[in-house]
């Protein structure tokens, strides 16, 4: 039976109730609807609209329900929605009173509180995979602080950087992602049960209840808005969709890296694969994987975006499309951060082929500048200068740390003995001390700070 077919003198085709149903995917918000039922029960008790005894029969019959879901002894099955789930088994459960839960609630308001509660746990949830991803970042950073590496502009050796430096820049990215997590759940912490179906309700009911028992921040302070808002949905998945993101990149560095071409890093056995068809190969599937699934994460939000661009006020059936891109878009997440940590955490580093790697292409040229403009050439001319000298050793097929002092000075006299120190891949890279620079230092110290940051999650 249908919560509404009282004004119907006819029942809902099949394939029409098969297409409105829900269940098959909102049944992931049984905690929710079930615990936010309780709150509402008990606030209806203590408002007197019902008695304190039918208020405690119902959270009684709703917790017994609750456990046998848990434990596997009650199917979520049956039903247009979660929500007519739950109170069709509590009028099984306890009888006549079980249909008074509903008294000054409309599904409106509880599907748009089912969510926020179910977010709220989901984005505390992304907070700490994300906070577990940059401890392994962390580690392989203080693993490796004193290795130098190649630092790459347009994909092409630009200068040496520290290894730690590298593994800092993706910790903050994912610290960015972990700080959007939490700013969008202190703003999703509103609550909208008391907005009824839009317009509220003329129940006296005490929100103030409700909002302690479910240990919301604040209540909704506009019914129609409330019962219709799915910005805190829209703003989840583009916070899950930058994770992906940076996740991608980091999977396109993994499978650069880890290429017989540049050899630097070694992803592990336990998390690559082999061909059908040739014996050697290693492949990375899981980065190439994860890479893949951030078109997927997009498409859900572009989806939700789509959705919500043209609805009127107030609630439209069409909210219902923001719990399908939600729910797979947090599986997505959750698998793709798990998996790269867990990669991440046996991955090894080849730091003598990147530092090898990290001296050539004439990645010190700037440092040739630099020395110039420390000497009082301006640096334009310094980096005129600094070109022709590359152009020099692509024409003698030399590199900059295999020039002698009189090659330097055919192109400047102010160049001393001292260049030759200047221009080796540890003084370029340790010649950088500034704030989130490449110096062994500057990638402790940057190490320190996301540390610090860190811990408030």
């Amino acid at each position: 039976m249908k919560l509404w077919e009282g004004r119907f003198t006819a029942p809902m085709s099949k394939d029409a109730d098969a297409f409105n149903e829900s269940l098959s995917f909102d049944q992931k918000l049984y905690r929710a609807d079930i615990t936010a039922s309780v709150a509402h029960a008990t606030m209806l008790g203590k408002c007197g609209i019902i008695s304190p005894a039918e208020s405690e029969t119902i959270c009684k019959g709703l917790e017994s329900i609750l456990a046998d879901v848990d434990n596997g002894a009650l199917s979520v099955e049956g039903a247009e929605d979660v929500h007519s789930f739950v109170e069709s088994e509590l009028v099984k459960r306890i009888g006549e009173t079980g249909k008074k839960l509903h008294t000054a609630r409309s599904r409106n308001d509880q599907v748009a509180t089912d969510m926020r509660l179910y977010a709220r746990a989901s984005a505390d949830r992304a907070i700490q995979l994300l906070k577990a991803l940059i401890e392994t970042l962390l580690s392989l950073a203080k693993e490796h602080v004193k290795h130098v590496m190649p630092g790459f502009t347009h994909l092409r050796k630009a200068q040496p950087i520290n290894c730690a430096q590298y593994f800092n820049a993706y910790s903050e990215m994912f610290l960015r992602d972990t700080e959007r997590f939490a700013q969008l759940r202190e703003r999703m912490n509103v609550m909208p049960l008391g907005s009824a179906a839009l317009a509220g309700t003329s129940y006296p009911v005490n929100r103030e209840i409700t909002r302690e028992l479910l240990g919301f921040g604040d209540v909704s302070q506009n019914s129609l808005d409330a019962v219709s808002d799915r910005d805190f949905v829209a703003e989840y998945l583009f916070a899950a969709s930058l994770v992906m993101a940076h996740l991608s990149r980091l999977c396109e560095d993994t499978i650069l890296y880890t290429s017989e071409e540049f050899g630097y890093w070694v992803i592990p056995d336990e998390y690559s694969t082999g061909s059908s068809i040739m014996p050697q190969k290693k492949n990375p599937d899981l980065p190439e994987l994860v890479r893949g699934k951030t078109g997927r994460v997009y498409g859900h939000l572009v989806s939700i975006l789509t959705t919500i661009k043209g609805l009127p006020l107030a609630y439209n059936k069409d909210l219902q499309e923001d719990k399908e891109p939600f729910f797979d878009t947090e599986a997505t997440l959750f698998s793709c951060v798990n998996i790269y940590t867990a990669l991440l955490q046996k991955i090894k580093l080849n730091v003598n082929a990147m530092y090898e790697a990290a001296g050539g292409g004439y990645a010190t040229a700037t440092d040739v500048a630099d020395y110039l403009a420390k000497h009082g050439v301006p640096f334009r001319d310094a980096h005129a200068v600094t070109g022709k000298i590359v152009r020099y050793c692509i024409e003698t097929e030399k590199t900059l740390p295999a020039l002698t002092l009189r090659e330097f000075q055919m192109h400047s006299a102010v160049f001393e003995a001292d260049v030759l120190e200047a221009v080796t891949t540890r003084a370029s890279a340790e010649g950088r001390n500034s704030v989130g620079g490449s110096s062994t230092e500057a990638a402790r110290r940057g190490i320190q700070a996301i540390k610090k940051r860190l811990k408030k999650y």
